[in-house]
């Protein structure tokens, strides 16, 4: 049997001082593959600043940044970060969308996302936009809760690793 799994919405401050284990739980996703903007050779000091500075962007954008944590502690995350265009008011991104290793496949990816929904929702916003690599288990995710495809860019981004791979559009109105 496993932990019941928490979901929470951070504070500013509770993101800040999160920010070790957000950190880690960042390089685990990017040592696993995923490509969330760092490549592979990312240190644990350059992940927990990332984080560092999600808090201080937290405080002044407003954006939602949601965990799940269990008894063992937090293993995943997800922002909701507004437009901050004049024109997009009613609209918002999903980003950093990660659960490490140790808790996947437990439901957890599908949790956080209905939280970010939520949040977003929280947030005054009707339409959530994300993106994601072609043809990874979070492109299944997506689709699996309504979240329409707008398309793909070949060769977009990057793999940790450095190969070159597509990157799927997506979103919903909430």
């Amino acid at each position: 049997m496993t932990d019941p799994v928490r979901i929470r919405r951070l504070a500013p401050a509770e993101t800040r001082a999160a920010a070790p284990v957000l950190g880690a739980i960042l390089k685990d996703c990017v040592e696993g593959g995923a490509s969330v903007s760092f490549m592979a050779d990312m240190t644990l000091a350059e992940a927990v600043a990332f984080w560092d500075g999600v808090a201080l962007a937290q405080a002044v954008d407003g954006r939602a940044v949601i965990m799940a944590e269990d008894e063992a502690g937090p293993f995943g995350v997800v922002e909701v970060i507004p437009a901050g265009a004049p024109n997009q008011p009613h609209r918002a991104d999903v980003a950093k969308m990660l659960v490490h290793r140790r808790g996947r496949r437990r439901g957890v990816g599908e949790a956080l996302m209905r939280a970010a929904e939520q949040a977003g929702r929280d947030l005054g916003k009707s339409l959530l936009t994300l993106d994601t690599v072609e043809g990874e288990a979070a492109e299944r995710l997506y689709t699996r809760l309504g979240w329409r495809r707008v398309g793909v860019i070949p060769g977009y981004a990057l793999l940790p690793d450095g190969t070159l791979c597509g990157t799927v559009v997506f979103y919903k109105d909430i």
